[in-house]
Parts: structure tokens; C-alpha cells; sequence
């Protein structure tokens, strides 16, 4: 449950940075603002033993500010904020968040593009996966003070979720979908 909701001034930041871009375009002086943040990488998840999906769904305080509800439902992520390479890093995502334990070598690049281009540039990397049920090693959940839930999602009800619009959802998981869709012509 979500209570005492406010927006206050940001005066430290560990994982934005706002600034102020000031440039020429054919000879015309502009400015515009952005966030400087880490790039990220994701992964979907086909769980074989299930025929399904396996996403999470966190809150997140902008969509709250959007919707008044701020429950998402994502790909498995997490931002790059270490020196471990990026399949290091979504291998640890999918153990944490999800609780498989998936070798690096099962672990495929699909693609990787810029999110938020208009404030924030940040590049994604998207990686798939596939697991069962001698993978898992825990619930997930996350780490630390992270509430994330573990949603499996049968891969017959996909294309019906994408398009409902009262389930929020980010446009990396709708492009990972329709890569899967792509790729196993379902």
C-alpha cells in the first residue's frame, strides 16, 4: 500500500543527474533539459515447463504520478552500475528478481536501443532466456529494500496483454514480445 505520497526538491542524486544542454542548430541557439542515467539491461523470460512468461510488476512513483496506481508490469531488468559485463549483469538480474539461476551461456543478445530519448538517452540491452523448474533457487523478489513481483504470464494470453491498456507495461516488453512472436510464429 502506498501512503504519504510527495514530490520534494532533489538536492543529492545517486542515479539521475539533471542538466541543462545548451546548443546551435542551423545557426539557432537552443537549450533543452535532460537526465543523465545508466544504461540498462533487460531480459525476457520463457519459462518451458509453463508455456509462459515470466515478468515482474513494481511500483514505480512517476507512473503513480500518471495513473495513481504506479504498479507496472516489466521485463526483468536492472540498471548498469558496475565493471561486470552486461550478461554478467542480466544473469544476476534474472537470479535476483526472478529467482532462476540461468548459465551466462543461455543467455542470448536479442538487441539493444535508447529509451527515453526525448530527456534521457539511455541505452537498453535485451537479452533472452529460457529456464525451468531445475533453474529455480528462490521466490525472487529482488534485493535489498526492492518489492518486486514475480508474474508468470501464459504466452497464449501475450498477445491480448499487450494491447490491454489497463495493464501498464513498458515498451521494451511489447518489442520483446513481438520479437518472440517473430522468431517462434506463434
Amino acid at each position: 500500500m502506498i501512503e504519504d505520497f510527495r514530490i520534494e526538491p532533489l538536492e543529492t542524486s545517486h542515479f539521475v543527474r539533471p542538466a541543462l544542454v545548451r546548443y546551435r542548430q542551423n545557426g539557432a541557439e537552443k537549450s533543452w533539459e535532460i537526465i543523465r542515467a545508466h544504461d540498462s539491461v533487460a531480459v525476457l523470460i520463457y519459462d518451458r515447463d509453463n508455456d509462459a512468461f515470466i515478468l515482474v510488476k513494481q511500483f514505480r512513483p512517476a507512473v503513480y504520478l500518471q495513473n495513481g496506481e504506479g504498479y507496472t508490469v516489466e521485463l526483468c531488468a536492472g540498471i548498469v552500475d558496475k565493471t561486470s559485463s552486461l550478461l554478467q549483469i542480466a544473469k544476476e538480474e534474472i537470479e535476483e528478481e526472478c529467482g532462476y539461476d540461468v548459465p551466462i551461456e543461455q543467455i542470448g543478445k536479442i538487441t539493444s536501443f535508447y529509451t527515453s530519448v526525448g530527456f534521457a538517452g539511455s541505452k537498453q540491452t535485451l537479452y533472452y532466456a529460457e529456464v525451468d523448474r531445475s533453474m529455480k533457487v528462490h521466490e525472487g523478489g529482488g534485493i535489498e529494500m526492492e518489492e518486486i513481483e514475480v508474474v508468470m504470464l501464459p504466452v497464449q494470453e501475450a498477445k491480448a496483454f499487450m494491447f490491454d491498456e489497463t495493464q501498464v507495461k513498458t515498451p521494451g516488453l511489447l518489442f520483446a514480445f513481438m520479437w518472440f512472436f517473430d522468431r517462434f510464429s506463434r
